[in-house]
């Protein structure tokens, strides 16, 4: 039987891209997101509520079996006239909390789904899509509070899933990427000066991001990447 890897946050824009490309690489696909589909094989769900988990690990309790990975694409930037913020004055305890619900929060539900479902010969690469600014090495630039802190949340959430996973299942690889900057509803209203030669199409984004995904090993798990590869410090 076919391979299959689970798409979380599969509604957005990279989300749909990465189904495709995992398809063309012959992959069967597990989709969860807020999206409405009549399919066995898609999950409506809000990753964000703690009841998630319990539904969460029910249904993907019986699609194990072929399962060799989770690509979580779920994120969140800007929601109306409310965005990064520029400077700590305008930097809101709620707008926080919004951020890190999407940005950390679905991405640890997801895993405590998947805890019980892991065992000791398991192979499972889970990548999940973060981003360079969360990096508190690389950050020279200051601003963008929420989205930053909730990104670094992410990047450490995920060493710790990494250390945790890596003890229980050696040959489990867990990693954070840096997906570049690509059109979408996220970062539509910060591209609009963007250099063309650092905005990347959905597609060429995908292939990346299952490129990566495919190189995973348990001997890289723990890093944050970028699209190119290239290990980002934490």
């Amino acid at each position: 039987m076919q391979k299959s890897v689970l798409v979380a946050g599969s509604h957005g824009t990279i989300g749909k891209a990465v189904c495709e490309r995992l398809k063309l690489a012959g992959y069967d696909t597990l989709t969860i997101s807020r999206a409405q589909e009549t399919s066995l094989s898609h999950l409506n769900i809000a990753m964000t509520e703690p009841e998630s988990v319990a539904a969460m690990s029910n249904w993907l309790s019986e699609r194990m079996e072929n399962l060799v990975g989770v690509i979580h694409c779920a994120g969140f930037l800007h929601e109306g006239d409310k965005g990064p913020e520029k400077n700590l004055k305008q930097l809101n305890a709620d707008w926080l909390h919004q951020s890190i619900q999407v940005n950390t929060i679905s991405h640890v539900h997801l895993a405590q789904a998947l805890d019980s479902l892991i065992r000791r010969r398991s192979e499972l690469r889970w990548l999940s899509l973060s981003a360079k600014v969360g990096s508190i090495e690389d950050n020279g630039l200051g601003g963008w509070y929420s989205y930053r802190m909730s990104k670094a949340a992410l990047n450490m959430f995920i060493k710790n899933l990494s250390i945790e996973w890596g003890r229980r299942a050696s040959g489990t690889s867990v990693i954070a990427m840096h997906p570049g900057t690509t059109p979408s509803a996220l970062s539509e209203p910060f591209t609009r000066n963007w250099p063309k030669d650092k905005l990347y199409s959905p597609q060429l984004t995908a292939e990346r991001i299952v490129s990566v995904f495919e190189s995973m090993s348990a001997e890289g798990t723990g890093k944050l990447y970028h699209h190119d590869g290239s290990v980002i410090p934490w």
